[in-house]
This record gives structure tokens, sequence and C-alpha cells, in this order.
């Protein structure tokens, strides 16, 4: 006697469209358009994560970047944040030595872009874009930095100097030391910059000493201290504007 065969309980499943692209191709796909984004409205149109996934590209050509831009956000606060943070804090969120230099290669380009929008030129009517540029160079540093610009007769900046870096809370200022380079620079006038990390522009107590021993070191050679500038993360506080100059 012929049995009959007992029926099958295995599912075929279809099989997949023949021109269904790969991950690598939906990844490509996703970078293209991204920066066909960038290119037809600006940098106004993408969100932070997409930004800085367009600066992730670079490093990391075959892996979907997305997920490390938003958990970057997350990690340092925002895209000035992430680009402008320590190496060494970098690392630790677990990004490699190629990621870190094309972020600091961004870092670098946007302090340079800043910077010459103000070098060599008069600064006093462009006071935004003085201001716009220490922001660039000094609003999301982790320890305190005393810069120095310095004028000639005409208030056109002539050089701009990183004089001394701190802890958190603190830098050492030579009040001796700023007036002498200013006569080595023959300048007529300088401002001072510096940062507070807490985020909190206004001046403590120390800062209007300092401030008031600077100006005196530099009135016995003529030269004029015209504003003490404190960046905080997005505010800034000047020292004439709150009549302490």
């Amino acid at each position: 006697m012929t049995r009959s065969p007992r029926p099958s309980n295995a599912v075929s499943m279809p099989a997949p469209p023949a021109n269904r692209p790969s991950d690598e191709e939906l990844r490509q796909g996703h970078r293209e358009r991204l920066r066909e984004r960038f290119m037809r409205a600006g940098s106004a149109a993408l969100q932070d994560y997409e930004l800085l996934e367009l600066v992730l590209f670079r490093a990391i050509p075959r892996r979907d970047v997305k997920p490390l831009a938003k958990r970057l956000l997350l990690d340092f606060g925002d895209f000035n944040r992430v680009i402008s943070a320590r190496p060494a804090a970098l690392a630790k969120s677990g990004l490699s030595e190629t990621v870190i230099r094309e972020l600091k290669i961004v870092e670098a380009a946007a302090h340079a872009l800043a910077r010459a929008k103000v070098m060599h030129r008069e600064v006093l009517s462009g006071w935004g874009a003085l201001i716009t540029y220490c922001k660039t160079a000094m609003a999301h540093r982790e320890t305190e930095q005393f810069r120095i610009l310095f004028l000639d007769r005409k208030n056109v900046l002539i050089a701009d100097e990183k004089q001394q870096e701190g802890t958190v809370d603190h830098v050492p200022v030579y009040p001796r030391e700023v007036a002498r380079r200013a006569l080595e620079l023959n300048a007529s006038a300088i401002i001072l910059v510096h940062n507070h990390p807490s985020g909190n522009p206004q001046p403590s107590q120390a800062d209007i000493d300092m401030t008031r021993m600077v100006q005196a070191a530099l009135k016995t050679l003529g030269v004029t201290l015209h504003d003490h500038v404190i960046i905080g993360k997005e505010d800034d506080a000047s020292f004439r504007t709150l009549g302490l100059l």
C-alpha cells in the first residue's frame, strides 16, 4: 500500500527583491542626501547631530555615524563643545586619534576664520566681530586662559597673544609682564580678555584687583587699557560697560 507524503510544516519565505539596496548603498545614499542638503540650504538647515555627522564622515568612511554623533552631543552638550573638547576628553569618550584629529581641524579652521575678521582691523568699531572671535577661541575652554589684544594708535589690532593658562577658576597674571610686552610691540592700547569656565562672566574681586594693577602699570608707559572682557559659556561681561574702568 502506497502512503501519501506527509504535508511539510516548513513555511516558505519570499525571496528578497533582487534590487534591494545593500547596507553600504543605504549609508552612502544618506551621506549624499545630507551633503546635498548642506550645500543647498547651509548649516542653518541642519541639526547639530547632522552637522557633526558631516565632520565624522571623513574620519569614518564605512560606518553609520549618526549614533556616534548623537552620543557625543549627549556627552558634551552641543556641536561647539564637541569640537572644542580636549583631546583627552574625546579619547575617553571612545574616539580614535583619526576622529579626534578631524574635530581639531574643524576647531582650528573656525578659530582662523574668526581671527581673520579682526586682525589688522580697527576693533572698537567692529566690537561684535571681536567678541565673536573671543567666544570662538575661549568660551568652551575647561580652564582659564588670559589673552591680550594689542592695538596701535588707530586702534587697529596688531597682535593677539595668549599670555597665561590656569586652572578651572584661576589664571596668574603679571602686570609688569603685560606692560613690558605692550612696550615691545609699540602698542598704544590693549584689551584684556579671559574666560570663566564656570560659564558666569561676572568679574570676581580678584579680577577687578588684577585689572586695576595692570591699568596702573600701563599708565606709567602711556598705554591705554580700553577694556577687560570676560567670556562665559553664553554671555560676556565688559569692565567698561560695567563701569569698572
